[in-house]
Formats: structure tokens, C-alpha cells, sequence
């Protein structure tokens, strides 16, 4: 499976991107994470179904200093995505 979200609010800036590299790689996903020019975070991530929805959890809750407004998912591609978890620039 495969998820697409952004997430909004103080989510640059905090950590967020690394934040997200680091919990992704610990529960096994494939994928990137990137800062936006609107100030929002993408992520695309692929693995398990138990997994992702953990991510999205993460996601919601963000890191010490982070304030998420929002996790929307969006449509995804179908291109096989990267190991390891990266940030992307």
C-alpha cells in the first residue's frame, strides 16, 4: 500500500522533515519526505497497511515543537518508491 499527505500548519522549521525520515525508517516504510514553498510537508510512503496507519499517527501528533493543523491525503503515483526512507530537497 501506499499513502500521499501533506501536512499542514508549524510543521517547518521543527524538525519535521527528520522527524519523519526517523519514524518512517523505524517501522520498515519505503518513500520521502520534502518541505513545501507554501510551508506545508509532503510525505509519500509505501509498506503495510498497520505500518502506514501508524505513520499517519505520527504524522498527526508531529514532533516537540510542531503544530499540525491538518494530515490530508492525496492521490499517489505508481512509480515503486525508494529505500531507504529519505528527505528529499
Amino acid at each position: 500500500m501506499r499513502v500521499h499527505v501533506v501536512v499542514r500548519g508549524r510543521v517547518q522549521g521543527v524538525g519535521f522533515r527528520w522527524f519523519v525520515q526517523q519514524s518512517a525508517s523505524s517501522l520498515g516504510l519505503a518513500g520521502w519526505v520534502r518541505n513545501t514553498p507554501d510551508g506545508s510537508v509532503e510525505v509519500e510512503a509505501e509498506g503495510n497497511a498497520p505500518e502506514l496507519e501508524r505513520l499517519r499517527t505520527m504524522l498527526g501528533d508531529g514532533p516537540t515543537g510542531a503544530r499540525v493543523e491538518s494530515v490530508e491525503e492525496v492521490a499517489v503515483g505508481s512509480e515503486q518508491l525508494e529505500r531507504p526512507f529519505r528527505i528529499k530537497r
